[in-house]
């Protein structure tokens, strides 16, 4: 028999904590929003949509969006991120040491170039060089968490070839060299993509050519000799 007293409430049963959302759930949220600003940012532009908008095409609520990105500023340069992210990965500057320097060039000069001459890079291009988005500084912005991050790994990609004697070139040219590798990528087909000169896909057909004399100009400055 249970000496427990009868005046005594039972004792109360622990109850379990609510589940929350889960993070495979919060990632694909995430996913989700930055997918849909990124459409709508590159067919509307940067003042032409807000933040309800946003969260409507991405099917969540306009506070789940806040609590994600804070505001339509950090959305807008964390999209652009995310595309620089996916086009270019750091896997594309893993150490490939059996890989001839000039071929692993190329491959990276490829990746890059499709990255930036896409239409939707092009349209994101010419976004970011409005008044608008000057004023906001978000050029800035985005060039941390893309141009920023792809000339870093790539300029790792270029101490691991001077370490295998592939490369002549000083320590503390590294990043001047790596800025001026994509510049030499970029050359005059870019610009003419942005300026929407690009004759019947001319561009296109010259940019195999391109690269490989870009990527053979830039072993020319830095070539182990």
């Amino acid at each position: 028999m249970s000496t427990r007293p009868s005046s005594l409430p039972p004792a109360p049963t622990p109850e379990k904590a609510p589940a929350g959302p889960g993070r495979p759930k919060d990632l694909a949220k995430r996913a989700a929003i930055l997918e849909a600003a990124e459409r709508m940012f590159l067919q509307q532009g940067f003042e032409g949509v807000s933040m309800d908008q946003i969260a409507a095409e991405a099917g969540v609520s306009k506070l789940t969006v806040y609590s994600h990105f804070g505001d339509k500023d950090t959305l807008f340069t964390e999209a652009a991120a995310r595309y620089c992210e996916q086009q270019m990965p750091d896997s594309v500057f893993e150490p490939a040491p059996a890989t001839p320097l000039r071929q692993r060039l190329l491959e990276v000069a490829e990746a890059f170039f499709a990255m930036v001459s896409s239409p939707e890079a092009v349209a994101g291009h010419r976004l970011l060089c409005t008044p608008q988005m000057v004023e906001k500084r978000l050029p800035q912005r985005f060039w941390k968490g893309g141009p920023e991050r792809v000339q870093s790994s790539f300029a790792a990609m270029l101490r691991r070839r001077i370490e295998t004697g592939d490369l002549d070139l000083d320590e503390a040219l590294v990043p001047t060299a790596a800025a001026q590798f994509f510049v030499l990528l970029k050359g005059d087909l870019h610009q003419r993509m942005v300026f929407d000169c690009d004759d019947a896909g001319q561009c296109a057909g010259q940019r195999r050519a391109h690269l490989e004399a870009s990527v053979d100009m830039f072993l020319r400055a830095y070539g182990r000799r």
